[in-house]
């Protein structure tokens, strides 16, 4: 070996290992959010497995059929983006305010709301043009959805109830609310059996994306995260929202409107909650009944806490859940499982999440430091 390359190589293991702490301290924040909520993933799949394993069934043929019934097939696909879709908005219903540390957990609640309002304003405007109708429910839907969790953040900042009861018992109200108008009111008389509000009008329907079974409402989900993104992280209120967040009694000293910031948030998390509603009206339902209360809010809760709060991790984390929701079928034929399998295993990824919580910045690798 010569002087020269002894020389290089040398200096090559000398700052290798400088290079290696430098790129894990300015990237190692950004592993974990990957890291950690993937292992939490991984380790409640591994013990839902088991629980199969203990009832006789094989694990792995599990594993198999959740990925063929979410992604197996194109449609397989097309039904896990169609799932995906409301749970993209009701994730930012949580992830939205999670910017100024508030804990809302409501977006059941403002989705049935926003599918009530935008029922409501294509009933009054029959006859007219749909782009018309479509345009007004999309506006009601918002408005409604966005008043109701506006109403938790209030009674928050102005009488200090907990925004997170609050905004859990504004869910069972406006299922009440739900159950009071579509089974009185607003019932179509035709429904006997399971009762409905009249029909908004097949011309009214938001309809398919183009060569595709899935809805509109997937790509009104992808924009509102995108928004939501860029609100969050390149606008001066998404600034002032995160300092917020981050000590409200110091954006109180520096002169932050907190109560502006909290109702406005409010506001944009309960609208994107209700276009939720609003899409499964003009795009699945067609009418107002008890099917919308099929969970999406919840659920929508476990993705903004997978993704930690990150709007455009919302998006494939939705896709991932919607996928498990979408397996439930194939379960229940192939192994043989209850159909509500899929909500035990969202349960128990639920719990790994929170429980991985307390892993965040105590990855001694991922500091950078030997």
């Amino acid at each position: 070996m010569t002087s020269e390359t002894a020389d290089s190589a040398e200096a090559v293991g000398t700052i290798t290992p400088t290079a290696d702490a430098g790129f894990l301290q300015r990237h190692g924040g950004t592993i974990e959010y990957v890291l950690i909520p993937g292992a939490a993933l991984a380790g409640a799949l591994v013990v839902f497995g088991i629980f199969v394993m203990m009832s006789g069934k094989n694990p792995l043929d599990l594993y198999f059929y959740m990925y063929q019934g979410a992604f197996g097939t194109w449609f397989s696909w097309q039904n896990t983006l169609t799932r995906a879709a409301p749970l993209i908005l009701t994730a930012l219903c949580t992830a939205l305010p999670a910017q100024l540390g508030m804990v809302i957990i409501g977006g059941e609640g403002a989705l049935l709301i926003g599918a009530l309002s935008a029922t409501s304003a294509a009933l009054l405007l029959q006859g007219m043009p749909p782009l018309v109708v479509q345009i007004a429910m999309v506006i009601a839907g918002v408005i409604g959805g966005g008043l109701w969790i506006m109403l938790a953040g209030a009674l928050r900042q102005y009488r200090g109830v907990n925004e997170t009861i609050s905004s859990l018992l504004l869910v069972y109200i406006a299922l009440a609310i739900l159950n009071h108008l579509v089974e009185g009111m607003m019932r179509d008389p035709a429904s006997l059996n399971k009762p409905s509000t009249r029909e908004i009008g097949a011309a009214n329907m938001i309809g398919s994306i183009p060569g595709t079974d899935v809805h509109w409402g997937l790509v009104f989900g992808l924009i509102a995260a995108v928004a939501a993104y860029i609100l969050i992280y390149h606008t001066v209120f998404g600034f002032a929202a995160r300092v917020a967040g981050g000590n409200i009694r110091a954006a109180k000293i520096v002169g932050l409107g907190v109560s502006k910031l909290i109702l406005t948030i409010c506001f944009l998390a309960g609208g994107a909650a209700g276009l939720a509603g609003m899409v499964e009206v003009a795009a699945v339902q067609g009418r107002t009944n008890a099917n919308l209360a099929a969970g999406y809010g919840f659920t929508g809760i476990l993705v903004a806490f997978l993704a930690r709060q990150n709007p455009l991790a919302i998006i494939p984390v939705a896709i991932l859940l919607g996928g498990i929701s979408a397996s439930g079928g194939l379960l229940q034929r192939r192994l043989g499982l209850p159909d509500a399998s899929v909500l035990v295993l969202q349960g128990i990824i639920f719990v790994f999440v929170l429980a991985s919580d307390a892993l965040y910045g105590r990855i001694s690798f991922l500091k950078g430091k030997s």
